[in-house]
């Protein structure tokens, strides 16, 4: 049997039924199904903070920061992308379903208990993000048809919490999908929705550019009351920026849905070098486009802050598309950790019934939905918490500031750095060993100044 179409039924899969456990995995997914689920996972709530994130850096520093993390992130994901076959990158007979798994096979079951804490803590920091995006922007659009209808100095106040409920309800219902397999519908509308919302947040950008006839901003970004806040704020946009791009954790799990030949590294690297240049391409519209509308008053969130407000029907839109997004972002980042946890007990408790037994839920003129208790508890349970969490830090800037300080260097360089030594059989001291050093390091002090920021700026808007 050839190595693209082998199916090694010794591995966990990333998450089966009871009857997709009776037969090999089938593997569908083509490069552009690839690149649905890689923008789905990448443009969410990081790309509403980035005209304030360029707001605090200035007119340079801040769009070649966008860049500068677009270029680390293929780095990363490229390095990423030839651990999914063991031990050739191409033609190897053993397959990795999951980061973690890869972790595993590469650097060993210490390291690999050190990164499931890691990962499990930056999927499920991500959910409470999603969480508390969307309700900003369920809020945005009540917001933005009262002040259509009582003027923009009209009150127009309305509370976060109700919309978090709302959308964990949402949330509880979609998280019963199986696994990745069976949600690439979702990641096409989540990603079609993304490209909607980034575009209107760029063309009202350039509007408001337009009608003010000149661009807002400086060099130096918004002054600060003195240089240590200047600093935090430096810091914390750092963290938002590293927040909007990385998906390393995902980059094997929808590698693992890639059907061969070619080769899935291959189709992989395309579909990564494609979803990258479009991201990065809408990243900079709306940050610098944000930023040249506002100058020192960029909103937090460039679609929910209203510098903007009419009109007030694309507003509302807007708002939607990014409600509808999440829906799927959400899911693409909660799917391994249920993939992870219901494989665990699966192994753990072979003849229980709870963990094991499947049941089949049928509605007139539907196809028929299998349905198990512990998905049924384990995930209702993990979207409540989720949800508690974002009602009790509803910051938006800075909790993603935070959770891409705490992510971005372990699980984006510095495991897929020691993956692609272990791989490749790169010595100590050669020149590439020197030189994805010296990479490695200098992220991890972008993760260091990133989180300090995210700490200050999240203890200070709680105090207050």
């Amino acid at each position: 049997m050839a190595a693209g179409e082998e199916e090694d039924h010794h591995q966990s899969p990333l998450l089966r039924s009871s009857d997709e456990l009776k037969e090999p995995l089938k593997r569908t997914g083509s490069a552009w199904s690839a690149v649905a689920h890689i923008i789905t996972g990448v443009i969410g709530a990081g790309v509403l903070s980035l005209a304030w994130s360029v707001a605090q850096l200035g007119w340079i520093l801040g769009p070649l920061l966008i860049i500068v993390f677009a270029g680390i992130t293929l780095v990363s994901t490229s390095l990423l992308c030839d651990c999914y076959r063991y031990p050739d990158p191409e033609r190897g007979p053993s397959r990795v379903r999951s980061y973690m798994d890869a972790v595993k096979l590469h650097l060993g079951e210490k390291i690999h208990k050190v990164c499931g804490v890691v990962v499990q803590e930056s999927l499920y920091g991500n959910g409470i993000a999603y969480t508390i995006t969307a309700a900003s922007s369920i809020r945005a659009i009540q917001k933005s048809n009262c002040y259509h209808k009582e003027g923009h100095q009209a009150a127009c106040t309305y509370g976060d919490n109700f919309y978090m409920l709302l959308f964990g309800l949402i949330q509880i219902v979609m998280s019963q999908i199986p696994d990745f397999h069976n949600m690439k519908w979702l990641s096409v509308v989540a990603a079609i929705m993304s490209f909607s919302y980034s575009f209107i947040g760029f063309a009202l950008g350039l509007a408001k550019v337009i009608g003010n006839g000149k661009i807002m901003g400086s060099i130096t970004g918004v002054p600060a009351a003195n240089v240590a806040d200047k600093l935090w704020l430096a810091f914390q946009a750092l963290g938002d920026i590293a927040f909007a791009y990385p998906y390393s954790i995902i980059v094997i799990e929808i590698q693992d849905t890639l059907k061969s030949p070619p080769p899935e590294n291959q189709t992989m690297k395309k579909a990564s070098m494609t979803a990258i240049f479009v991201t990065t391409f809408f990243y900079l519209c709306c940050g610098c486009f944000g930023y040249a509308a506002f100058g020192n008053d960029t909103p937090g969130n460039l679609l929910t802050g209203f510098g903007f407000y009419e009109p007030y029907w694309l507003i509302d839109f807007a708002n939607a598309c990014i409600v509808l997004h999440l829906v799927g972002g959400y899911q693409i980042y909660c799917q391994p950790v249920f993939a992870f946890v219901e494989r665990w007990l699966t192994k753990k408790y072979p003849n229980s019934s709870f963990v094991n037994n499947f049941y089949t839920f049928k509605l007139p003129l539907l196809p028929g939905f299998q349905w198990n208790l512990l998905r049924l508890c384990f995930r209702t349970a993990y979207v409540i918490s989720t949800t508690a969490l974002a009602m009790l830090f509803p910051y938006f800037n800075q909790v993603l500031g935070l959770l891409g300080a705490l992510n971005f260097w372990p699980l984006a360089i510095y495991f897929p750095v020691e993956m692609y030594f272990v791989q490749k059989k790169i010595g100590a001291w050669t020149r590439k060993w020197i030189v994805l050093r010296i990479f490695s390091f200098a992220c991890f002090l972008v993760t260091v100044v990133g989180f300090i920021g995210s700490v200050e700026g999240l203890i200070s808007a709680k105090l207050s």
